[in-house]
């Protein structure tokens, strides 16, 4: 099929979600999709930090062609031989003693916001005096389920579901002074992202991070880090709490876990994992065989290739380029990130768009967060020749978008 009647037939046929780009993506290689007329994009968006070893690598193709083959699905109610073999390698990756396993982003902060208000019970049955509220932050984005809701601050993703969950509270961002003050023996659990995502690249500051892990550490609250986005070496360490040196209690996980393949996990210390018996939670699919093969092929090519050094030594060369260009451009008000995490912020949201819709133009796939940031997160292969692609197309948009005229026109990126 064709793009146009695949667009007709989806929108008499889909919920509409999304606004999608008008592009059919049929293949891809490396670091490239590919279209249907056979045109290939760079792809610095990775299905949105999913496609972490990029597309079509080998050792993501062995693993589905092999399990395919021998076990696709089992049930929880049963065993299969890789659970326990990506619980111990992520356990040891993260610092943190139990792994559950699911399909999504949303659906490990579920088990996260679970485990917390089930914790802080276990703690009440003991004679602990501890509540069931939350602190999030402002900008936050923790998924699209009622709960990962419940914890998002921004308003269009909340508003059209009211009444969401109860119980939650919201800190600006940073503000240390405002965490303590709305921090209590009511609260189960503070939730962070080391660095917000959706929210606009933005990292959470050593105080805050700090202050936050000892007020847990006072009541016997959880300490909730959702590394969805930041997580699986994105930002150059296999999580991005390990940048400050703070253990949180619980940790998400999904996006670039599986390569694509739906997976999530949320992992938690083992006193936290006392609040969990069977029958209080579960999931059909979370953790089946397919997955789980896939998610330890992931894993063990990171390390084999040495992908967190690859991550830091390209993520570096990235955001320096990006400070060269904002040195020239004054329509750049600020590079963020770690690794291959990174975010520019421009001074119009007109401008932001402009830019994404030219570079798509040009074959160069991101997007636009927050109205006014370009999101970058590319595949943990990209390389600094990427790189320059992008930093050259950058400049000539946004030279061309102040000078009236209009940029050079597409790039072979070969």
């Amino acid at each position: 099929m064709k793009l146009a009647s695949i667009q007709a037939a989806e929108s008499k046929l889909l919920l509409q979600t999304y606004e999608r780009n008008p592009y059919l993506f049929v293949s891809g290689k490396g670091v490239f999709l590919r279209d249907e007329n056979g045109q290939d994009y760079l792809d610095l968006l990775s299905g949105i930090g999913v496609s972490a070893l990029g597309y079509a690598h080998p050792a993501v193709e062995e693993a589905i062609q092999r399990q395919s083959t021998r076990l696709i699905h089992t049930s929880n109610l049963f065993f299969h031989e890789h659970t326990t073999e990506l619980a111990l390698r992520l356990t040891e990756i993260s610092g943190l003693d139990r792994v559950f396993l699911c399909n999504s982003g949303t659906e490990a902060w579920e088990a996260a916001l679970k485990l917390a208000r089930a914790h802080a019970g276990l703690l009440r049955s003991k004679g602990r005096n501890i509540g069931t509220k939350f602190l999030a932050l402002e900008h936050s984005f923790h998924g699209r389920s009622m709960g990962s809701v419940a914890t998002t601050a921004k308003d269009k993703y909340r508003e059209p579901f009211m009444p969401v969950m109860p119980g939650v509270e919201f800190v600006r961002f940073n503000d240390v002074a405002d965490l303590r003050a709305k921090f209590s023996n009511e609260i189960c659990g503070i939730c962070i992202e080391p660095v917000q995502g959706e929210g606009g690249i933005h990292p959470i500051s050593r105080e805050f991070f700090t202050t936050a892990r000892q007020l847990c550490d006072s009541t016997g609250a959880l300490l909730l880090a959702d590394e969805i986005q930041s997580g699986m070496g994105r930002t150059g360490k296999w999580f991005a709490y390990q940048h400050y040196g703070i253990l949180p209690d619980v940790t998400t996980l999904a996006k670039p876990i599986a390569n694509g393949i739906p997976m999530g996990a949320m992992l938690c210390t083992n006193s936290a994992a006392e609040a969990i018996t069977p029958g209080m939670h579960g999931t059909t699919f979370g953790g089946g065989p397919l997955a789980c093969a896939v998610a330890i092929a992931v894993i063990d090519t990171i390390k084999r290739d040495n992908l967190l050094d690859h991550i830091r030594d390209v993520g570096d060369f990235f955001h320096e380029e990006l400070t060269k260009l904002a040195a020239r451009h004054d329509c750049i008000v600020d590079v963020r990130g770690f690794g291959l995490m990174l975010g520019v912020e421009l001074n119009s949201a007109d401008l932001a768009k402009r830019v994404t819709t030219q570079l798509m133009e040009q074959r160069i796939i991101i997007n636009r967060t927050s109205e006014t940031v370009l999101r970058f997160l590319p595949p943990f292969i990209l390389e600094r020749k990427h790189v320059e692609t992008a930093i050259k197309a950058l400049d000539e948009i946004i030279s061309a978008a102040y000078a009236g005229a209009t940029p050079a026109g597409e790039q072979s990126h070969g």
